[in-house]
């Protein structure tokens, strides 16, 4: 059910009144779709073998636009631009020329042209800019270079100006971002551009035009990143909606958007008080917001058109949906459900948000999914078994939303804790620095307290106690299994091992991520050495079951492999699953469940208690050195 119910919903918007988005789909071997609501029916745009994919910053993003009927995409098998005219099958806009890459596009009818983000990989490092696409003959030109990074090229309604943001390493875009305005030639140049707002410690996100051609745009000036309008008479920003929430995301992906202008000049806005996200509708004169009642608390892309606001969103009772929210009436219907399955009361944990001591006794966040599981009568006298689950990024955060791999979990006895460790997004700006210089230290000193104080408490048995994260949380598992006596077993999901390898290969948007996160390279190589769990194979404690996607672009193969063969060598129980075509996050359905049942039956092994159900072995290296328990 986990596997075949995990479509990836991106890139919503809406067209009149047509809605698109794009569906990773597991049991499609992870292919991207471009899907159109229109007159109540669903309809597939593309068909195979097109995917509408892209890897600009290797996360990608932003690989759809669809303008009057006519859908433009970013094709993942050849890195092309594509168009679909109504009625026809996709045709090629630009050239076969290898690895070039094309993002967060918007049409510029007036000149006949897409404006891109561009990733050029003939280059090393890549070369990022922003080009214009010329719709007839594919050819492109540069409008804007000599930044690292490029993100949200937007076009006033008049066609004359155009805005986006630049970044230089070692900058992430929620580090600091630099919003420019320039204005359009005849000629389709850029005349007069100047950076309007943004520096190197103020994160400027989503800039877009209202219908009457005023530019707005979110920044954590503040410490949270709330939206702004740029006054052109004065020059001068002004806070639309001003609040002690987050209103931006961390920009890993692009094409992100958490505001909307609704035709009645209202604004579509989404928030995030202490985790929990909120849909609002702001009045542009007041500034006051009228907060929607709806049952869900995660939300993404959003959207406006008609009467209606349309949005993927999700909650502890449904899945990260496409929903539709009637304005006058608040009515809310769904148009598509990223899985058709429904857990049952009967085995549906719903969350609730917690604050836990956290590193050196500051308070961390988290959600607690306890377990649930009607059929089942627990022992008289047991506590359940604790999984914590350590998120990636590490500046991302942990969804409220129905997540069914969470529910195989509590479902089979185990307390799940979602933490926001120090770093998390969601929380202010404040608690997402606190992971500067603290790369391993705060991250992982957050969910080792955490645990301590569930199992201090009784809730959950002390002698059995597991984590598990992908990414920057499967460096957070290694860490905690590394530096940590608390966990008896962990499971890592390319995680990182070593940085200064991982420093030497991996992809450029993250290439100076470090030295913020730990500190300057190689000035500070003896603290990469110091955070680097493969340097201290000796004080791992307990077993490790590893995970790794074999085309992984962003944490390169050989971090697992070592941590692997180091832990093999020392004797201690592990187990490495490795998928060929798999990329950063598993696609394919069949991996998918693989992986959730493996981890399922390593525990089993390492913890001591039977499988209600029959699943394929692991093999597992040193099992007969696992104490069961501890």
């Amino acid at each position: 059910m986990v596997a075949a119910g995990g479509l990836r919903i991106n890139d919503l918007q809406c067209d009149g009144d047509d809605v698109y988005w794009i569906e990773g789909r597991p049991d499609e071997l992870g292919r991207c779709e471009v899907v159109r609501y229109r007159n109540g029916r669903l309809e597939d745009m593309l068909g195979a073998p097109f995917s509408a994919r892209n890897s600009v910053h290797e996360y990608g993003g932003g690989a759809l636009l669809a303008v009057e009927g006519t859908v433009y995409f970013s094709n993942a098998p050849d890195r092309r631009l594509y168009s679909i005219a109504p009625g026809d099958r996709p045709q090629p806009l630009t050239p076969d020329i290898g690895d070039v890459r094309y993002a967060d596009f918007v049409l510029d009818a007036e000149h006949e042209r897409l404006i891109a983000v561009v990733e050029d990989h003939h280059r090393r490092p890549a070369a990022n800019d922003i080009r214009a696409i010329s719709l007839h003959h594919g050819t492109s030109t540069s409008l804007g270079h000599g930044y690292d990074f490029y993100a949200t090229p937007r076009l006033s309604p008049d066609a004359t100006q155009l805005a986006w943001l630049s970044w230089n390493q070692p900058n992430m875009p929620w580090d600091g971002t630099q919003l420019w305005l320039a204005g359009i030639a005849a000629d389709g140049s850029l005349v007069d551009a100047r950076q309007i707002a943004g520096g190197q410690r103020e994160s400027i996100f989503q800039p877009s035009w209202s219908p009457q051609g005023v530019l707005h745009f979110c920044s954590d000036r503040t410490g949270w990143w709330n939206l702004y309008r740029r006054d052109g008479d004065s020059d001068s920003d002004v806070a639309v909606a001003p609040m002690e929430a987050e209103c931006g995301k961390p920009m890993f992906v692009l094409g992100l958007a958490t505001y909307a202008f609704c035709p009645d000049g209202r604004i579509a806005l989404t928030a995030c008080r202490n985790g929990i996200w909120e849909v609002g509708l702001v009045d542009v004169q007041s500034g006051q917001v009228t907060w929607l009642d709806l049952p869900y608390t995660s939300t993404g892309h959003i959207d406006a058109h008609g009467d209606a606001v349309v949005l993927t969103a999700g909650g502890p009772r449904d899945p990260m949906s496409v929903v539709r929210v009637e304005l006058q009436s608040g009515a809310h219907h769904t148009l598509r459900r990223s899985t058709d399955v429904v857990v049952d009361a009967s085995v549906l944990s719903v969350p609730r948000a917690v604050t836990l001591p956290g590193h050196e006794g500051a308070t961390t966040h988290a959600f607690l999914y306890p377990p649930h599981n009607e059929a089942v009568v627990a022992e008289p006298g047991s506590l359940p078994l604790l999984l914590v689950h350590a998120h990636g990024g590490p500046t991302s955060a942990a969804s409220t939303a129905l997540n069914l791999e969470v529910q195989f979990w509590t479902s089979r006895g185990f307390t799940f804790l979602d933490v926001n460790y120090g770093g998390s997004t969601g929380y202010g700006r404040e608690y997402r620095d606190r992971l500067y210089g603290n790369l391993g230290v705060v991250d992982v000193g957050d969910c080792v307290a955490a645990a301590r104080h569930l199992a201090q408490q009784k809730e959950v048995d002390p002698e059995r106690l597991s984590i598990q994260g992908g990414s920057a949380g499967g460096y957070i598992v290694l860490c905690a299994m590394t530096f940590h006596d608390v966990f008896d077993v962990g499971a890592i999901y390319f995680g990182i091992a070593d940085w200064e390898a991982f420093d030497a290969e991996t992809h450029k948007f993250e290439a100076r991520y470090n030295d913020y996160l730990i500190g300057p390279s190689p000035e500070q190589r003896d603290l990469y050495y110091q955070r680097s769990p493969i340097h201290f194979i000796d004080r791992v404690r307990g077993a490790i079951i590893l995970y790794q996607g074999l085309d992984d672009p962003i944490v390169p193969p050989n971090q697992s492999e070592m941590m692997f063969e180091a832990l093999r060598a020392r004797g201690l129980p592990c187990a490495y699953i490795a998928y060929p075509g798999e990329q950063h996050g598993f696609r394919q359905s069949a991996n998918i469940q693989r992986s959730l049942e493996a981890q399922l039956y390593f525990f089993s092994k390492i913890l001591g208690f039977e499988l209600a159900e029959p699943v394929e072995p692991v093999e597992i290296v040193n099992l007969d050195s696992a104490a069961v328990g501890r």
